[in-house]
């Protein structure tokens, strides 16, 4: 069974996020880094329903940024995804857990150039696991201005993904997308800097789940996401707060909101700790449908469904309105000059129930998880 998300980003669109949305919401830098930086990591992942063990994820990475030859630099990763278990449950009443085994192999690249008032950075990712091939390029960009104080960025990205489920439902189906994005990142005082940046995807081809039982999507998706994050230094503690807001809508009629704060302390000896909590909340799509299973048919065919109909549907829990709560706990320690080492723990827990401003769809069972990962960074 494929590990692929069909409501995940685009890998396209994954590469613009990962040039524009800086983790530390610093402007990008007009400069080369100074250093090279080495970072593995080990990610452990796993989720549970009503006490029943489902998807259990092992994946390691690695990652390199390094200056090149003045006014460029390299960066680059890989990543491979072991994933075992039993695909969700995603209703009470139907199981269709399924048995499955993959391995997501993905990595991507991307070269900048520094300019005196500015960047440029092309990028390119692949990712492939036995049933789904993915292929993204991006052009990215800033421009600051002349005191350094706002910095404007934008960038176009594509993909083109190649989907060959093995229980034949489909073959030789395809999706592409294009991504654009626009931004701007100012500095509000010596203590605040803030963010806002606008995404719109546009994606045509297949985007129904070949797995799942009367799961028919439209073949055209128009995403746009609203971000925008604002970090406060603290000059006492010297600890760092950052607060974000998101806001999304596509074509298949969800809207979401996501609001996330974490604050970054640091303590004596090279430690650093980072709390962090999220709340997540959707409407459902407007072709989803609840475990209310016509009278005659029985489940799990929906109210109204007709054999060989071309109506959409899709049962799918991501489809779903709901609400969700992540906690988060980040532990750092510098040791030395150069290496850093530190483990994040985050438990993940999903509820129709927690929806907020409606309600959520009533048939759902809570679906849980936790992540685990452990780094290691080198700089030289």
């Amino acid at each position: 069974m494929t590990t692929e998300n069909p409501d995940r980003p685009p890998l396209g669109n994954a590469l613009l996020a990962a040039a524009l949305l800086l983790p530390g919401l610093a402007a990008q830098a007009e400069e080369p880094p100074e250093r090279s930086t080495l970072s593995v990591k080990y990610l452990n992942y796993e989720e549970s329903q009503s006490g029943l063990d489902r998807v259990h994820v092992d994946s390691p990475s690695v990652s390199l940024v390094t200056p090149i030859a003045g006014a460029w630099s390299l960066a680059g990763s890989l990543t491979s995804d072991h994933v075992s278990g039993a695909s969700p449950r995603y209703h009470t009443a139907i199981s269709g857990a399924s048995r499955m085994k993959d391995t997501r192999r993905a990595g991507d690249i991307a070269i900048t150039r520094y300019l005196p008032n500015g960047s440029v950075t092309v990028g390119a990712a692949y990712s492939t696991e036995h049933d789904y091939v993915s292929r993204a390029l991006s052009l990215t960009g800033t421009v600051s201005s002349a005191d350094k104080n706002t910095t404007w960025s934008f960038g176009i990205g594509g993909s083109d993904d190649a989907i060959d489920p093995v229980n034949l439902i489909v073959s030789g189906e395809s999706r592409q997308t294009v991504n654009v994005m626009a931004g701007v990142t100012q500095v509000l005082t010596p203590h605040d800097i803030a963010q806002l940046t606008l995404t719109r995807t546009q994606g045509h081809g297949y985007y129904s789940d070949p797995y799942k039982m009367l799961d028919n999507r439209p073949r055209e998706r128009n995403q746009n996401t609203l971000l925008a994050r604002w970090n406060h230094y603290h000059e006492g503690s010297g600890g760092t707060t950052r607060l974000s807001y998101r806001y999304y809508t596509d074509t298949f009629g969800i809207r979401a909101h996501t609001l996330g704060a974490e604050h970054v302390l640091p303590l004596a000896d090279g430690w650093r700790i980072t709390p962090s909590v999220r709340y997540h909340t959707q409407r459902a799509a407007s072709f989803y449908f609840d475990p209310v299973y016509d009278a005659t048919l029985g489940a799990p065919f929906p109210p109204g469904y007709v054999f060989g109909g071309t109506q959409f549907s899709s049962a799918d829990q991501r489809l779903s309105g709901f609400g969700a709560v992540t906690l988060g706990i980040k532990v750092a320690k510098e040791i030395g000059r150069y290496w850093t080492v530190d483990l994040k723990v985050e438990a993940y827990q999903q509820r129709g129930a927690w929806r907020a401003f409606a309600n959520g769809s009533p048939g759902l069972d809570a679906m849980r998880a936790r992540s685990i990962q452990l780094g290691l960074t080198r700089q030289w």
